[in-house]
């Protein structure tokens, strides 16, 4: 454990489709869930206080945890743990990983899910629902893979994800030694088997424990440059709004590339892509 003068600070970006509990559209929708959305954000909030006592029972003395779901205010701020201070709200340039900077020691991806199309996964999506696949240098990625290279560039390791059994294979994929917790099996979109969300919440808090502890045994995710990344999207109509982008090339009706000198520059123009295209 590192002493008061090695200050260990750690990141969370929480989702809200592999919160434990969670698996239908509506319960993760803010204008039309109702009383299953303020079920979840309660789910989400209690999950995010798992990881964060994680964090501290490693050593982290400076936590930030990022909403980042639909608009990113779904976290109850006075169910919140202390430890932790919120970043919450929008515009972000970088979303998910927003305010994530190479002064932190370790990255928690907390209720995660699986990227667009992938069988037996709770509602799976990449960034948005017009989005069909993302690759970066030949390689497809979810959320998980597009926001741990983003850690990457700097220099910060993504030492645990949660989520549905689909998202942790899809994260052991790209980050081999990252530490996992599966809360649901889906056996459909919008079916699983769930455990106790209690039981949920003490893996998640062993888990984010050993997984700071880890921080520097795990290597950062790094992209190698010049990056391209491709974007496919599901129609015409989002890509041809994605079209009025002029640093991005169409190389078909739904496909589109984009060349860059570093993985930050890519991203806001795949984020640009995806907001103009009516994402989020």
């Amino acid at each position: 454990m590192p002493s008061l003068k090695e200050a260990m600070k750690a990141f969370i970006s929480i989702d809200m489709e592999g919160i434990c509990g969670v698996v239908r559209e509506i319960e993760t929708d803010p204008i039309k869930g109702g009383e299953a959305y303020q079920q979840s954000r309660h789910l989400m909030t209690q999950e995010a206080n798992a990881a964060i006592e994680g964090c501290v029972k490693a050593g982290a003395t400076d936590i930030l945890i990022a909403d980042s779901h639909w608009n990113f205010d779904n976290l109850i701020p006075e169910e919140l743990h202390e430890a932790a201070t919120l970043l919450r709200g929008t515009p972000r340039g970088f979303s998910m990983v927003e305010a994530l900077d190479a002064s932190a020691d370790a990255a928690l991806f907390i209720g995660y899910h699986a990227r667009a199309g992938t069988p037996r996964a709770i509602l799976d999506h990449t960034y948005s629902g017009t989005i069909a696949a993302v690759r970066v240098n030949g390689t497809e990625v979810g959320e998980t893979g597009i926001n741990a290279y983003l850690a990457g560039h700097h220099g910060v390791p993504v030492v645990l994800v949660t989520g549905d059994r689909a998202v942790t294979v899809e994260a052991k994929a790209v980050l081999p030694n990252v530490h996992t917790v599966a809360v649901k099996d889906a056996t459909g979109a919008t079916s699983a088997k769930n455990l106790h969300p209690r039981k949920a919440r003490e893996q998640i808090q062993s888990e984010a424990t050993k997984a700071v502890r880890d921080a520097k045994t795990i290597a950062p995710l790094r992209a190698k440059t010049p990056i391209q990344m491709v974007v496919e999207f599901r129609g015409t109509y989002a890509a041809d709004l994605a079209a009025m982008i002029p640093t991005v090339r169409r190389v078909g009706g739904l496909r589109f590339e984009i060349e860059a000198d570093d993985y930050l520059e890519a991203f806001r123009t795949f984020y640009a892509m995806v907001t103009i295209a009516g994402g989020e």
